[in-house]
């Protein structure tokens, strides 16, 4: 009987067990375990991204220099792929080899099974037409909608800067991004990113067993919309800026004008450079590439990131310290004979009349003018450190050798020295005035970007302030200056009164000096040449302006590498761009058409112009 019972109990427990274990499985299964629910509901409902249009981007006059066109993302769900699909009419339908479709298949199953992962990217609306009239032939693929940058002026490719998937750094560091979406990588497109990408939306579709779309789901009670971006509107004149791209064609350098009262920049050149077209679509990464490789260089924009000597340019802003600073007035003169000499030091110099004072020092370029002048200052103090110390601080005032915070990025803040950088080379209290002199002349370890230049252009043009310069007139109709705080007045420490003095040198430049080929009939245009040497080949030709005198409107500065003499190239091109801004005609067609034909990338040109 016990045995009996005892055999129950066995049997009964055996049969409980088992009954716990199904029991503990179909919960987990039913429960914990989504995988079945997942795929349950990935066979009948989709969820498909709604990616937000782009903002567009304007130029100040209203003209679209960036919109976006329709493009579409084939999407694949590995899980229901079908195993017996028929993959070589599928890879001709997308013009892709079987070897290429199996490295696409391995790497979405790699990401998941059961979520849907970017097959293949950017189709083109006509790629998209044919392929979604067969698409219901394959289970598991559906096609996501996005948008492609398009730049009909195709022009500033290193103010708009261009658009591209985003890395897995960025998604680790930010939640917002997922696995193919798109992110700003350079230029307005970049610092402007969170304005312009908008907020994503989601729509939940009802598809059928064939891959067909049947309709949304529960009439999208729990669909999101997709918010467009905002758009912006450029400081930037479009026609300026594509006339400078004409004028710097077959060369490399830079051009930037500014509106001195706003701190607008109106142009922002850097040469070569490239169609932003380019960096588009399913094209972009074989382009990028092939720019990257190229010599040229024209992924660099040298307007923010060069670093060149101001060269004679400089002139001015020593002769305003010098004002400042008492060691120099309107009428000091000094004697040139060739150059500036020191016992057995010599700076040579062009041939000229001496001695000179103020106004005509600007206007002949008189190295041995502002040999004495730099040293004046410097040597007005007790000690050399001290005195370079007192000038170091007035020329970062006029924003040089510091970052202007322009709205794009990669901005290089340029240098000047501090005064233990000549500590270390030539041992504290060992330097004086004589041993660093050729910065008088805009020479030695001074680099400015052109930015920078012509910001410094646009601090004498207002008589010794300037705004921040920036790219962003407004962000949807909202003007920048207002919602800004970044954009600020910032004085030097030099009274308008000595302005004057430079001011009426540079008009004299350009009327009667060096820079005569800026002249404008009726138009007062104040300017400085430079000459800036380049231990690599022809010195680089330089010239900063602004125009009309009394009432500026443009301060600009050009850079044109390897020109040689400020006068030959980058004077009369400054003096186009300042005629086509504020007439909007040039009335001198044939220095049109020298500096059009002009090629420095491969000399074909010889010319006997002197400065």
């Amino acid at each position: 009987m016990n045995q009996r019972l005892q055999k129950t109990w066995v049997l009964a427990g055996i049969f409980v067990c088992i009954g716990i274990v199904y029991i503990i499985r179909l919960f987990n299964v039913q429960v914990l375990d989504n995988r079945y629910k997942m795929d349950a509901d990935n066979n009948v409902l989709r969820k498909v991204i709604k990616y937000p249009a782009r903002g567009l981007i304007y130029d100040r006059e209203g003209k679209l220099l960036v919109y976006n066109e329709a493009a579409y993302d084939l999407m694949v769900i590995p899980r229901q792929v079908e195993e017996n699909m028929d993959t070589l009419e599928f890879c001709a339908l997308l013009e892709m080899d079987k070897a290429t479709f199996m490295e696409k298949m391995s790497k979405a199953k790699k990401y998941s099974n059961y979520k849907a992962s970017k097959f293949e990217k950017e189709i083109s609306t006509i790629s998209y037409a044919k392929i979604q009239e067969q698409l219901f032939k394959y289970p598991g693929f559906f096609v996501q909608r996005r948008t492609l940058r398009t730049y009909p002026e195709r022009s500033a490719p290193h103010i708009l800067g261009y658009v591209g998937e985003v890395s897995p750094s960025v998604i680790e560091e930010n939640s917002y991004y997922k696995s193919g979406d798109h992110i700003g990588i350079s230029g307005i497109e970049k610092t402007y990113e969170e304005v312009l990408r908008g907020k994503r939306g989601i729509e939940i579709q009802m598809v059928d067993v064939f891959n067909r779309t049947k309709g949304k789901f529960k009439d999208g009670l729990f669909d999101t919309a997709a918010v467009a971006g905002s758009d912006l509107q450029l400081t930037i004149d479009n026609d300026l800026q594509r006339y400078g791209e004409y004028l710097m064609q077959n060369k490399k350098g830079s051009i930037v004008a500014i509106e001195p009262s706003t701190g607008e920049v109106l142009a922002m050149i850097s040469m070569p450079t490239y169609d932003p077209n380019l960096l588009v679509g399913r094209a972009r990464s074989v382009n990028y590439k092939q720019l990257s490789l190229d010599s040229l260089n024209p992924l660099f924009n040298r307007a923010l990131m060069a670093k060149y000597p101001p060269g004679s340019t400089f002139k001015s802003i020593n002769a305003l310290i010098g004002l400042q600073e008492e060691v120099l007035t309107p009428h000091t003169k000094y004697s040139c004979n060739m150059g500036y000499r020191s016992g057995r030091f010599h700076m040579g110099c062009h041939s000229h009349q001496s001695p000179v004072d103020l106004e005509f020092s600007i206007q002949t370029s008189c190295n041995a003018y502002y040999s004495n002048v730099f040293r004046n200052i410097i040597d007005k103090y007790p000690t050399a450190e001290e005195g370079y110390e007192v000038w170091h601080e007035y020329v970062k005032s006029f924003g040089l050798g510091v970052k202007t915070g322009i709205d794009l990025p990669n901005e290089l803040q340029g240098f000047v020295p501090e005064p233990t950088y000549y500590d270390r080379y030539y041992r504290k209290g060992s330097w004086g005035s004589l041993t660093i002199v050729s910065l008088a002349i805009g020479q030695g370890e001074l680099g400015f970007t052109p930015l920078q230049m012509a910001n410094m252009t646009a601090t004498i043009a207002n008589r010794g302030y300037h705004i921040s310069p920036h790219i962003v007139k407004s962000v949807s109709n909202q003007p920048r200056s207002i919602i800004d705080p970044s954009i600020q007045r910032k004085e030097v420490n030099i009274a308008p009164e000595h302005f004057e003095h430079v001011i009426e040198a540079m008009y004299k430049v350009v009327e009667e000096g060096t820079g005569r080929s800026a002249r404008i009939d009726s138009i007062k245009v104040c300017g400085k040449t430079g000459t800036v040497q380049n231990p690599h080949g022809d010195d680089h030709s330089t010239f900063i302006a602004f125009a009309p005198k009394d009432d500026p409107k443009i301060a600009i500065s050009v850079y044109v590498e390897n020109g040689y003499w400020g006068s030959r190239w980058a004077a009369p091109i400054a003096g186009l761009m300042v005629e086509k801004y504020l007439r909007d005609t040039i009335g001198r067609p044939e220095i049109e058409e020298r500096m059009v034909k002009g090629n420095l990338i491969h000399p074909q040109i010889a010319s006997n112009e002197e400065e």
